[in-house]
């Protein structure tokens, strides 16, 4: 299929999708869920071959994991899949209603974006989250994974194929793009008449790709630059364990801490035991000067280093003068991804809130928290870092915008 005709088709079929009811959504959803936990051998099987030629093409280590297809993972996507079922249907959810001085009644509808083009690498459950959201959003979508996840993504399409088919829903309510001819995506990326939104799921360098070629408007997150603050006064131990979570639990995601702050009130006290369980955890170190005179055998941080995403077990580290010298370094090298601060002093807590404006600010938490299903959203699209319709984790809300509606009896324009 051209991708024009592909195009159409999308524009076509996201007018039924667009007015499906809840049952309908649900029904296939489930089913879906049905069929990867009775087809699980069926995935794992087909993800050996993309991890295999992944080891053979030398893919980073990081991608590898991220590609893996287990019976953990597995059980993940199905858990998503329940959340979305679970979760109230957006679609013609009237958000506000207000009475003007004329009797005009005016509200604002959720309604389904219409046609979204998902883009991503390497994690294949991504095919399971996208689809399940856009379709309980009413949107229709067009998937496109990496190649090195081919054999994966395949595999997860046919059970949802078969899954609107037991539901009795369109053959074609989603698409998923097998071609790696780049042409045929710099094609799609450009009929902007057809397909709504773009959503790039993956490293900066496909973020800027995509927006290099698309003439479609594009949701996306170019780095994961995420911050901690520790206060003068954090309760050392809370810090401990945050500190650990957000740096080790999972290093190769957009939401681990890639630069740790520290007031130079507690600097002394904090750090050498910091330092202890990092080292212990096989954390690499990189230091401002401050640091490295408390820490004498860390490597020093430079001026790049504060621009540094790493997705690995490397960590920078810089003390400053106080709250506001964490803010304005935030400010200069953060991301808008998901920054927190350690602390027990509720004036701190709050002017951090108010002027750190990234798409999670937390306190006394894990910057890995920054996550759809951890906040109660169901399965995620992506964490936006614009600030143009959507900004942070996507939910089902995110895939929809609003109409405005009116009620009136006869009132005219004079």
């Amino acid at each position: 299929m051209k991708p024009i005709e592909l195009a159409q088709m999308a524009r076509q079929v996201a007018d039924t999708l667009a007015h499906l009811t809840t049952e309908q959504k649900n029904k296939t959803l489930t089913i879906l869920s049905n069929l990867l936990h009775e087809k699980k051998q069926y995935l794992i099987n087909a993800n050996k071959k993309d991890i295999s030629n992944a080891k053979r093409d030398g893919l980073a280590q990081n991608l590898i994991e991220r590609l893996q297809l287990n019976e953990k993972v597995i059980n993940e996507m199905r858990a998503s899949i329940q959340d979305v079922v679970n979760l109230p249907d957006p679609v013609g959810e009237i958000v506000a209603l207000w009475e003007r001085p004329n009797g005009l009644r005016v509200g604002k509808m959720r309604i389904p974006i219409g046609v979204i083009f998902v883009i991503y690498e390497s994690r294949p459950n991504v095919t399971v989250e996208a689809f399940s959201l856009c379709l309980k959003s009413g949107n229709y979508v067009i998937l496109k994974g990496g190649s090195e996840a081919y054999y994966s993504n395949q595999a997860i399409f046919n059970l949802i194929k078969e899954a609107l088919k037991g539901a009795g829903m369109p053959y074609n309510a989603a698409h998923l793009v097998e071609t790696t001819n780049r042409s045929y995506i710099y094609e799609l990326l450009k009929l902007d008449n057809f397909i709504d939104l773009v959503i790039p799921r993956g490293g900066e360098d496909l973020m800027r790709n995509v927006m290099d070629h698309s003439h479609i408007p594009v949701l996306k997150h170019y780095k994961g630059i995420c911050h901690i603050f520790i206060d003068e006064w954090a309760q050392k131990e809370l810090a401990y364990s945050i500190c650990l979570n957000a740096k080790v639990q999972k290093p190769a995601t957009c939401n681990a801490m890639e630069t740790l702050l520290v007031h130079e009130a507690i600097a002394e006290t904090f750090l050498p035991d910091m330092i202890k369980i990092f080292r212990k955890n096989k954390v690499m170190l990189k230091g401002c000067d401050k640091t490295r005179a408390i820490i004498k055998d860390i490597e020093k941080a430079d001026e790049k280093d504060w621009h540094e995403e790493y997705l690995d077990l490397t960590l920078s580290i810089k003390i400053v003068k106080n709250l506001d010298e964490a803010i304005f370094h935030i400010r200069k090298y953060g991301s808008d991804h998901t920054d927190a601060i350690i602390t027990e002093n509720y004036s701190n807590a709050w002017k951090f809130l108010r002027e750190v404006n990234s798409s999670l600010v937390l306190v006394n938490a894990s910057t890995r928290l920054n996550d759809g299903y951890q906040l109660g959203l169901g399965a995620e699209m992506g964490i936006s870092t614009t600030k143009v319709h959507a900004f942070g984790p996507m939910g089902l809300n995110e895939l929809t915008v609003t109409k405005f509606i009116a009620f009136g009896d006869g009132q005219v324009r004079v």
